[in-house]
């Protein structure tokens, strides 16, 4: 296989003579991992009820049980990177107990060394979870992407919606300065003329010469009034738009007007572009809507004209920023169990980092706890991580 998680595995060494020492799949009675050693029997399990993960042990020798008073315990975590765990046990009821947390992920190859009666029983194992190896050559064919985990700018947002409207204030509507007959149309509603082109020739009903409409700003045809034959009739005869700006009327309901200022920036994602546009809140209008929403205007540039009215938008308005020293990107975030988990990248094996998480924004997720400062994550395409840890049946069961 090219990609393959790493289980749970045995490896066992005995120093009492002529020992059977051994790693079982059996479970003791409190749903430990057996260890054992002749008749020395070591369980060993991580107990978490009402507590943070500890471990707890329980000895019996000829399946009598052995006085925690007597017995010397030590257990070695070494995790995914070398970092190593050394916990020591102390007597508690009819168990020892670890003196320190198991934090997550429970991923590690444990080394134990039990003493007792003047014989140390040792055994190693592997324990793992959440973890997986790739080949850097495969990882890059894969797609697979890493970025390292530290200081980000968090925005804080709010959602809303809206619509494209044409710019009323780069808009005219086009009358004969002369009322008279309309001999010919140039234009078509939809074309697009530049200022100076003729519209229309109108003859004048005071002089009886002709004379050219001129469109007095560049534009679009919006709208068009004015056919071969007919009388001008002081009214207006053709709209031109001009498209080069539109507005961005974005809905702002009540609860958050308070927080929203003329001048904070907008991410503006439409249908029409591929990419977000952003631009700034130009004003916000005096009058309430219907849906007691009050509109938030944005001007944006539209040189292409690719913007269209009546186009509706979702948009994102920026209230806020928060540096914060540690954050991952949101695209590397997977679940796992019942965390949310990013896949830290140590030479070529990945494993989970259980994630307690703060602000959060489009881009960026605020880092909590779970994860060190400096730590190389997958980012692009770690579902893949995720597929092959769950196919290779990823457990938390020790």
């Amino acid at each position: 296989m090219m990609l393959s998680s790493c289980g749970e595995s045995a490896n066992t060494e005995a120093t009492t003579p002529d020992a059977e020492n051994a790693v079982t799949d059996e479970r003791g009675p409190n749903n430990g991992i057996l260890l054992r050693d002749g008749e020395f029997v070591l369980e060993l399990a991580i107990f978490e009820t009402g507590v943070p993960p500890e471990y707890r042990a329980w000895a019996t020798v000829n399946d009598q049980p052995v006085d925690p008073e007597d017995l010397d315990l030590n257990v070695q975590l070494t995790r995914l990177g070398g970092v190593v765990d050394d916990i020591d046990f102390v007597p508690t009821g009819d168990a020892l107990r670890g003196d320190m947390v198991i934090y997550e992920p429970h991923s590690f190859s444990v080394s134990v060394a039990a003493s007792y009666n003047g014989n140390t029983h040792r055994w190693s194992y592997d324990s793992f979870e959440g973890r997986t190896r790739i080949e850097p050559a495969v990882a890059e064919a894969l797609g697979i992407e890493t970025d390292i985990a530290g200081p980000a700018v968090i925005e804080e947002t709010i959602p809303v919606y809206g619509r494209i409207v044409a710019n009323s204030d780069d808009v005219s509507n086009v009358t004969a300065r002369f009322d008279g007959k309309i001999e010919t149309v140039a234009v078509a509603l939809g074309d697009y003329v530049n200022a100076g082109d003729t519209l229309a020739t109108i003859e004048s009903n005071q002089s009886l010469t002709s004379f050219e409409l001129l469109a007095p700003i560049s534009g679009l045809i919006t709208a068009r009034n004015a056919s071969g034959g007919e009388s001008t009739a002081g009214r207006v005869l053709f709209t031109i738009t001009d498209t080069s700006t539109v507005w961005a009327d974005l809905a702002v309901f009540p609860s958050d007007l308070p927080r929203i200022s003329v001048g904070e920036r907008v991410t503006i994602n439409t249908p029409l572009t591929d990419t977000p546009i952003t631009g700034t809140i130009a004003r916000i209008l005096p009058e309430t809507a219907s849906n007691q929403a009050v509109t938030a205007r944005v001007v944006l540039d539209n040189p292409d004209g690719v913007l269209r009215a009546g186009t509706w938008v979702q948009a994102q308005i920026n209230i806020a920023e928060h540096e914060v020293p540690l954050a991952v990107r949101r695209e590397g975030l997977q679940a796992f169990r019942n965390f949310t988990v990013v896949y830290a990248q140590i030479g070529d094996q990945y494993e989970v980092r259980m994630l307690d998480l703060g602000r959060q924004s489009a881009e960026w997720v605020e880092v909590l706890g779970g994860l060190e400062p400096g730590t190389r994550y997958v980012t692009e395409n770690s579902y893949i991580l995720k597929a092959d840890v769950e196919k290779d049946g990823a457990s938390h069961d020790h």
